[in-house]
Parts: structure tokens; C-alpha cells; sequence
């Protein structure tokens, strides 16, 4: 087997700069040594996603237009769903890369949120409610089309070639987010999930465990099960990764 080699390197990118390591972040990632490192890859993967909308507390605008939704007002759920259009899609653009397929399963959120917009009980912001339910979708998609044999083929290979040692050829992000979905494809859809949710949408493990209806304890588990299959996935390839 050969080793993953830890020396990193300094790849700058406009104005951004990542360190990375030549699938060495992968392993510092797993041996939970460097989450700092796979955040930073991470930001080139994302920077091209749709970006999320911005809530902290419940908003009393979205409070109103859900009571006049309710009442048959079709023009106030046009305006959430113009509000949060953005967030959803850059929650789902995780779960596919394919744009049309990205586009149906937005759509689905707003179908099934309207559906649903009566359980709102207005205690948490409408974007964390409507994080629940994209994730649901996303989830739901990948488990009715989950099938190994069709998962697209990935090569370490792919991502040392996107980077340079002289650390002078920008990182593509679309290159990038290619290679770790083709990676993540490769795993289960429940594995695929909590990896996706804690490390690529950055929830800590109360948001994931509330967004899939799991315990905590669940998470810590699931967690700790998908990364170690993950190894294990790199190993079959011929790469040792040193825990």
C-alpha cells in the first residue's frame, strides 16, 4: 500500500487561500485532527453554491405571510418561497449535482412545505424548518436511486491533479465539488448523509440530529461508522490512511 504523505500544500486561489494535501486532508480529516483543514477545502467546494439565506430568530414578516398563505393567499407563499428559494437550493445543491434534477427536487421542498406549513408552530426560524424538509427530500432522493454499481467512478488521482506543488494553478471548484461527490456517492445513503450534513453544511450535531429526526447519540455513532467506512473505501483503492 502507499502511504498518504502529510506535507501540505499552499494553494492560492484569487483572493483565497487553501491548504490542502493531495488527499492528505482526507486522512487528517478522519484521524478528526485537522476539521480545520477540511473546512478550508470545503470553502473552494462551496463557492460556487447558492448561498443560504440569513436567519437567526423567527421573522414576524414570515409569520404573517404563512397566516395569509393559510387563509388562501397564493401570493404570499410566492413570497417565501422567493425568500427562501436560495437557501433550499443551496442545501439540495449538495445532495445533486445534476441542474435539472436540482431544480425538480426544489420544487419538491415547496410542495411538500405547503403541504405541511399548518405543523409550523413558528418556534424556530422558517429556515430551519424548511432545512428539515430539504434535507428529508434530498435524503429521500438518495435512497431511491442509491445503487453502487452506477456510482460515478473517482481516483485520488483526480484531486492531486487540480493542484500544483509550485501551488500557482487555481483550485476549480466545480472540479473540486465533482471529486467529493463522486467520493461521498460511494458510501450508503445514511453514511453519505451525516458526512454531508456535519461536514459540508457545517452542523454541529444538535442541527443534524434535528434535521434527521435522529438521536444525538445516533449522530455521534453514524458518524463515527461513516467515516471509518469511508477509510475502508480507501483502502480497496490501495491507500493506507493512518488514523
Amino acid at each position: 500500500m502507499r502511504r498518504l504523505q502529510a506535507s501540505l500544500i499552499a494553494v492560492r486561489c484569487g483572493s483565497m487561500t487553501l491548504l490542502s494535501a493531495n488527499s492528505v486532508v482526507l486522512n487528517a480529516w478522519l484521524g478528526g485532527a485537522a476539521v480545520g483543514l477540511w473546512d478550508a477545502w470545503m470553502a473552494v467546494v462551496t463557492a460556487t453554491s447558492p448561498k443560504k439565506a440569513r436567519a437567526a430568530s423567527v421573522e414576524i414578516t414570515d409569520l404573517r405571510e404563512i397566516e395569509r398563505t393559510l387563509a388562501g393567499d397564493s401570493e404570499s407563499y410566492k413570497r417565501l418561497i422567493e425568500r427562501y428559494q436560495q437557501h433550499v437550493a443551496g442545501i439540495l445543491w449538495k445532495f445533486t449535482r445534476d441542474a435539472r434534477m436540482h431544480e425538480e427536487l426544489v420544487q419538491d421542498v415547496f410542495v411538500e412545505a405547503y403541504l405541511s406549513l399548518r405543523t409550523y408552530k413558528g418556534k424556530a426560524p422558517l429556515s430551519h424548518w424548511l432545512a428539515t424538509i430539504t434535507t428529508r427530500v434530498g435524503y429521500g432522493f438518495w435512497k431511491q436511486n442509491h445503487d453502487r454499481r452506477r456510482a460515478e467512478a473517482f481516483s485520488l488521482a483526480d484531486w492531486d491533479g487540480l493542484v500544483q506543488a509550485d501551488g500557482e494553478q487555481c483550485v476549480d471548484p466545480s472540479e473540486a465539488g465533482r471529486f467529493l461527490y463522486a467520493l461521498l456517492a460511494q458510501l450508503g445513503p445514511r453514511d453519505r448523509l451525516v458526512l454531508t450534513l456535519r461536514y459540508l453544511e457545517g452542523c454541529d450535531i444538535e442541527e443534524t440530529a434535528r434535521r434527521t429526526g435522529w438521536s444525538k447519540s445516533m449522530v455521534k455513532v453514524q458518524s463515527l461508522r461513516a467515516k471509518r467506512r469511508l477509510k475502508q473505501l480507501f483502502e480497496k483503492t490501495g491507500v493506507e490512511l493512518e488514523l
